[in-house]
């Protein structure tokens, strides 16, 4: 039994033993204790003052007593007004340490029985991914794999986008403009040579807007009467109706934007298990809609469409189902919902896309919790908000948006200026120097997106990500990478045995107690589906680490070899820590920098 659960056990029998009355175990509220007081673990004592009917302070001060006459490991207790504060021993930290921190299965979990599926990235096949989807990403895998860390099993999928108007666009702009351009001729990445097309597509379609207008149509007669967009919706018509011509055309040039994709996946460091495509989707749902009119969730109106009435629940009447019989996005989605647990029988499924769809997700649960969907109640949405960048810090190929593919670059070559600048890689070969470069451009990206909680709109700024100093990606790898250079001159061994009589110092005491949170904060951001509970607990440990470092004399110099091994363990320790929960935020963690 760890301490925290022997204090909430004897706190519970202080209460019977002193007052007769018993206090639930759920209501000791244990806290880390504050820096400016003696103790390391604090109990709230508010929570006691209805059983003993005294002062916080005397209530305190009964406890406190109770406590270090009944559990050895605590060795002294103040009391701060409400606040208990208890001193436990060095030789617990040192023991535990050894036999949990030092051990291999530390902060790994066991298969919990449960599977969960996460859905991101969720692109359009008409142009490339952007900075908008690269938040996205890091957050998808990030969170997938937070919760395989944490004992779930993991199904990673990608619902892509590849039909609709949109999609046609870019095929039509290549029909006409493009000449029989391909990635191939152009030296063009696929999914950048469609969105090519489909600013084309966008450029020609403001000109004939712009000439009817000058003829006397009104913007919104123009935008439907433009001969582009009557093209285009006469090819989307073809590709329902399976003409061949279009739907080659379309196979080819969705062909083109995955093969794009992959590269910027690749180079993003995010994988996926299963895909699913809209164009095999779009469909569903019209069963479920059959199924809702009948249990009389749904209802029809004079002109043949079917709506839900959300007014009771404090939303409003939802259209599931067009007057024509074509389905809307809800309807779409109610049946990939239908599709996916068929699949897979997940207990949880979490849809990672950005906060403008919070609505869309309120109604798409309970629409499906209305119609009985037991597994309904497993669904979340997770809501992210944008991403925002200082003005005129990157370019853009459009002019509007970020380029995934072009940010990944920026963040490669600023990592190179700024590593080549500090000297340190002079006796790097140059196929270490470039993956060095990546690990630390990504690094400062993946853990500068990651360390802002989710539901937060954030502004990503390249070259403050890129610092050796502060909360950033490139200090904690800065930090692993230290810890493994002293390892190296010291020619440590982990033979997984620890010091059972080291005398620690008041800071290393403060390593072990952070670093033996490592399972827990793996928890509570699985949890809460929150990477950024993760990625400031890592920033703890490393900054600790370095206060340790600088504190300490040259470990490799020290005389006393139960001290020198205590201490090289403690770093090993933390190394291990860095690394793992780094690699669970999709981040690489270099041997040396």
């Amino acid at each position: 039994m760890n301490i925290e659960h022997k204090i909430i056990a004897a706190t519970v029998a202080a209460v019977k033993e002193l007052y007769q009355q018993d206090l639930p175990e759920n209501q000791v509220n244990l806290q880390d204790t504050r820096t400016e007081f003696e103790g390391q673990i604090t109990i709230v004592v508010f929570p006691v003052v209805r059983f003993s009917k005294k002062s916080p302070e005397a209530t305190a001060t009964d406890l406190g007593e109770y406590l270090v006459a009944n559990i050895e490991e605590i060795t002294a207790f103040n009391v701060v007004k409400g606040f208990l504060n208890l001193s436990i021993a060095d030789a617990y930290w040192v023991n535990l340490f050894n036999t949990d921190l030092l051990n291999p299965s530390f902060g790994v979990f066991s298969p919990n029985g449960k599977k969960v599926m996460v859905e991101y990235s969720s692109p359009n096949t008409n142009k490339p991914l952007h900075l908008g989807h690269v938040r996205n990403n890091l957050l998808g895998y990030s969170v997938a794999e937070l919760l395989k860390a944490s004992g779930y099993d993991v199904v990673k999928v990608n619902l892509v986008n590849d039909r609709g108007i949109h999609i046609c666009k870019s095929m039509l702009a290549w029909q006409k403009w493009g000449n029989g351009e391909t990635p191939q001729s152009s030296l063009l990445k696929g999914d950048h040579l469609v969105g090519k097309y489909y600013v084309i597509f966008d450029k020609e379609y403001k000109k004939e807007i712009e000439a009817l207008k000058l003829e006397g149509q009104t913007e919104e007669e123009a935008k439907k009467n433009a001969p582009l967009i009557k093209e285009a919706q006469k090819m989307l018509q073809d590709w329902e109706a399976g003409v061949p011509e279009v739907i080659e055309l379309w196979k080819t040039m969705n062909g083109w934007v995955y093969d794009g994709f992959a590269v910027s996946y690749k180079n993003l460091g995010v994988d996926f298990d299963k895909y699913y495509y809209e164009s095999n989707t779009y469909l569903l749902g019209k069963g479920t809609v059959d199924e809702g009119l009948e249990k009389g969730v749904f209802f029809k109106k004079p002109d043949g469409s079917v709506w839900i009435d959300l007014t009771a629940d404090g939303l409003d009447q939802k259209l599931v189902l067009r007057a024509d019989g074509t389905s809307v996005y809800i309807t779409q989605d109610l049946g990939t919902a239908q599709m996916k647990y068929d699949d897979f029988k997940m207990d949880e499924s979490i849809y990672v896309v950005g906060n403008e769809q919070d609505y869309h997700f309120k109604v798409l649960f309970l629409i499906l919790e209305k119609l009985g969907k037991s597994w309904a109640t497993g669904l979340h949405h997770l809501s992210y908000g944008m991403v925002d960048l200082p003005s005129g810090k990157m370019k853009s190929r459009e002019g509007t948006v970020v380029d995934a593919d072009d940010l990944v670059a920026e963040m490669i070559d600023t990592a190179k200026a700024k590593t080549e600048a500090l000297g340190k890689v002079n006796d790097f070969d140059e196929e270490e120097k470039e993956r060095l470069y990546y690990n630390i451009g990504m690094g400062a990206l993946k853990y500068f997106l990651l360390k802002v909680e989710p539901k937060k709109r954030l502004l990503f700024d390249p070259a403050e990500s890129i610092d050796f100093q502060g909360n950033t990606g490139p200090f904690i790898q800065y930090t692993h990478a230290r810890i493994k250079s002293l390892l190296l001159k010291a020619d440590y061994d982990f033979a997984n045995s620890g010091v059972a009589d080291a005398v620690i110092t008041a800071t290393e005491k403060e390593m072990i107690m952070l670093l033996a949170k490592y399972p827990t904060e793996i928890q509570s951001a699985a949890k809460t589906h929150s990477p950024a509970v993760l990625a400031n607990y890592l920033y703890e440990v490393a900054k600790m680490f370095n206060k340790f470092y600088h504190e300490t004399p040259p470990i490799i110099k020290e005389e006393n070899e139960a001290v020198k091994k205590h201490r090289l363990n403690l770093s090993f320790v933390t190394a291990e820590v860095l690394k793992r929960g780094m690699r669970i935020l999709g981040i690489a963690v270099p041997e040396r920098m």
